[in-house]
């Protein structure tokens, strides 16, 4: 019997149809999803709800075995080619969603051949740009996600990878004490090399420019940009943050043979913006002067840190607010030891912080970002009564004051982001 005939039986009799699946590590529960379904004709209850930001291509969204994946219809050629992009980015530790698999040789019930599919775990509590701004956005608001768009970029730049299309709808944002930090979503146009030089960085922002002045047009025909905010503007900003923070961390700095402490001074401003530094090469000029250029080789200074001494995987601006809090853990308690300090804050803070949240709110916030609003919340409950309330008193209030109120950022639908 031809195979297209054994296939459409198959398919009639509801018997699983073969499809050839590359990943790394396959659910298996993969294998059960309508693959003979175009994707757009998948059935509602096969489907998860979850905000999503413009793409050229079909892409939903899937709930297997407790996890969320978002399946996009794409070319073979370049499902490969995003897949393996990812693939690397993830070996760097970059901020990108995961890439999980490749679905190929899919037919439709009459035999006839459909798109392959690339499947990417979906980045809890991860809010992608038109959620965002599904109500007007605040100013200050937007200053921070372009602040993330833009660190975002550096840090590409600074791995050696070229985007090629940087925009908004590209990239998703997780709030990280009270900022936020952005995440490449599409990689299909990327490309990944020892080093960029500045035309392929000038390059990508010009992409950038572009891009994001058409997605700013696009919400203010919407009615979703706050009267104040200039499109032009917007596009404009991104690349102005991106090009002062590329400054600060790539600029040959002349200093005083006797100002030796500038370059501790520059380094720690670098640590602060949360940069490592390997090395510092210097030389000397001008007789009496030293020319300095830190190296700096990967973001996450403190997350790292934080991750080291408790485990605790978070964002770069959550760990720096849990090390503080940590820090002033250690000093009250009087220990001279670093990881005994952080074993003790990890069982006696942070964890009975997370435990007092009931199960039916534990999707609001992910628990770093929980812990630094209930220290945030502490310190200004400490301000009006002036004194320190402490923690327990200052949980039980965030809990029926503030995170009873909160949306589900779990799976967020269009909500307003304050």
């Amino acid at each position: 019997m031809p195979a297209h005939v054994e296939r459409r039986r198959a398919v009639r009799t509801g018997m699983l149809v073969p499809v050839r699946i590359t990943s790394a590590l396959v659910d298996p529960a993969l294998l059960d999803l309508p693959w003979s379904t175009p994707l757009e004709q998948w059935p509602a209850d096969q489907l998860v709800a979850l905000p999503q930001g413009i793409s050229r291509h079909i892409v939903r969204f899937v709930r297997l075995a407790g996890t969320v994946y978002a399946v996009k219809e794409t070319g073979e050629r370049v499902a490969e080619r995003e897949y393996d992009l990812l693939r690397a980015l993830e070996r760097i530790d970059f901020p990108s969603v995961e890439a999980v698999a490749i679905v190929a040789d899919r037919q439709d019930g009459e035999g006839g051949p459909l798109d392959p599919v690339l499947i990417t775990r979906h980045l809890q509590f991860s809010l992608p740009y038109r959620a965002l701004f599904s109500h007007t956005l605040r100013p200050e608001t937007l200053n921070r996600l372009l602040d993330a768009l833009a660190a975002l970029i550096v840090r590409m730049h600074l791995t050696g990878f070229f985007w090629g299309d940087c925009s908004l709808s590209n990239t998703l944002f997780r709030r990280d004490a009270g900022a936020f930090a952005a995440y490449l979503v599409d990689a299909e146009t990327g490309a990944l090399h020892p080093r960029l030089s500045n035309g392929q960085r000038e390059e990508d922002l010009e992409i950038a420019r572009v891009n994001i002045f058409g997605e700013a047009l696009d919400l203010e025909a919407a009615g979703l940009l706050h009267p104040s905010i200039d499109p032009e503007v917007v596009c404009e900003e991104v690349v102005l943050r991106y090009q002062r923070l590329w400054h600060e961390i790539t600029y040959e700095q002349r200093i005083e043979r006797e100002a030796r402490h500038d370059i501790e001074r520059r380094i720690r401003r670098l640590n602060e913006l949360g940069f490592d530094v390997a090395e510092v090469a210097m030389s000397v000029v001008d007789g009496g002067r030293y020319l300095v250029r830190p190296k700096v080789v990967d973001a996450g200074y403190h997350s790292r840190r934080l991750l080291r001494l408790t485990g605790l995987d978070t964002e770069e601006n959550q760990a720096r607010r849990l090390l503080n809090d940590l820090d002033t853990y250690r000093a009250e308690s009087d220990l001279t030891d670093e990881q005994q300090a952080a074993h003790r804050w990890l069982t006696e803070v942070f964890e009975p912080v997370v435990r007092a949240v009931p199960a039916h709110l534990r999707g609001k916030l992910e628990p770093a970002e929980l812990f630094v609003q209930v220290i945030e919340h502490r310190w200004r409950l400490s301000e009006r009564a002036g004194r320190d309330v402490g923690l327990a008193p200052a949980v039980q209030s965030f809990l029926a004051d503030e995170l009873v109120h909160r949306p589900d950022e779990q799976a967020i639908l269009g909500v307003e982001v304050r």
